[in-house]
């Protein structure tokens, strides 16, 4: 029996019955079909891999699930890809787990299937096993996804905290804050001429064409939970040294600059989902950024600071007006429930 897309889930969706197996077929496989589903099995049997395996995983509880700029099956593709992509590896195979409230519109929940496996295509990765449940009303705000990722990284290949060295540059790749504005502006009716989109984007592309412009890049993170801010506060006590970046350099969108002035929010701690943070020698960064421009989600690439030698690993911020201070990491996110 065909499942109604006009209706909504049921806990007879999750039980593992008829109506799951409607569930799955219709919605499911009906985006994500490939050779890999075709095997019908509760795992996914994968070919060898040219390289090392790299594996992630990341949950996904955004609200609300649609905003500017994409949806929570977008967003589940993209950041678990791109945390792929950072260490220099190829994306290659995803898992993708979805827990549904009871209630829930079938009808958003295929929409959002699509566009996941829309995002998917993107990527040039295959959704080969997944898993589906439903809770009871009131236990789950509608859709949580859970997705997992294998990748494909280069022997020659390692990035890492580790390599980061005092004198390289550090570079981002574009704005800061674009994902948590308009998440901020759905949440909360905020409208500034309309000027809200999240940046989500996969970095795959981008990154495979740094690493051929600069082969001495020694480190890659993606800008999530906690923005720079956080991203660097984490790196420099991974890496042992100090950052010291330049505020005129960081490009920060208007309207995010904005808001943030009307709510006392600081751009630097705020999420992004098509941002990363690269390190590379000196000698490499004016044609690695020069690089960067060429690409869609490098237009407004940067080069915004230094690393230094440190004892105490801080990140500190010479400021517009030429004074300097510390860059704290933050208990936790201004904003919860951004991806």
């Amino acid at each position: 029996m065909k499942i109604n897309k006009t209706g909504v889930i049921e806990l007879a969706h999750g039980s593992g019955g008829r109506a799951t197996a409607s569930l799955i077929n219709d919605i499911f496989y009906a985006h994500f079909g490939n050779a890999f589903l075709d095997q019908q099995a509760d795992q996914a049997t994968l070919p060898p891999l040219a390289g090392r395996p790299v594996f992630t995983t990341d949950s996904h509880v955004v609200s609300p699930l649609v905003f500017p700029g994409g949806d929570i099956g977008r967003l589940a593709v993209y950041g678990t890809v791109n945390d792929i992509a950072v260490c220099g590896a190829t994306p290659q195979y995803l898992s993708a787990g979805f827990i549904i409230e009871e209630g829930f519109s079938i009808q958003t929940l295929d929409q959002i299937v699509s566009s996941m496996a829309a995002a998917a295509k993107e990527c040039n990765v295959s959704v080969v096993t997944g898993d589906t449940k439903v809770v009871g009303r009131g236990q789950a705000d509608g859709l949580y996804i859970n997705t997992s990722a294998i990748g494909d990284l280069p022997t020659h290949l390692s990035l890492g905290p580790n390599h980061i060295k005092p004198g390289q540059k550090i570079i981002i790749n574009g704005s800061l804050g674009d994902h948590a504005v308009a998440i901020l502006s759905e949440r909360e009716s905020i409208d500034l001429n309309g000027g809200f989109q999240s940046d989500a984007a996969p970095l795959v592309d981008l990154i495979q064409m740094m690493l051929n412009a600069a082969p001495g890049i020694s480190a890659m993170r993606d800008l999530t939970r906690g923005g720079l801010s956080a991203c660097l506060n984490e790196l420099a006590q991974s890496a042992g040294c100090g950052f010291k970046i330049k505020e005129q350099a960081i490009p920060i969108n208007a309207n995010v600059k904005a808001v943030c002035e009307l709510l006392g929010l600081e751009a630097l701690a705020l999420a992004n989902e098509g941002k990363l943070v690269a390190f590379c020698p000196p000698e490499q960064a004016e044609a690695l950024v020069s690089k960067m421009r060429s690409h869609p989600l490098g237009t407004n690439a940067a080069v915004i600071g230094e690393v230094v030698n440190d004892p105490h690993h801080f990140v500190s911020m010479e400021t517009l007006y030429g004074g300097a201070r510390r860059i704290a990491w933050q208990w936790s996110d201004p904003l919860p429930r951004i991806c």
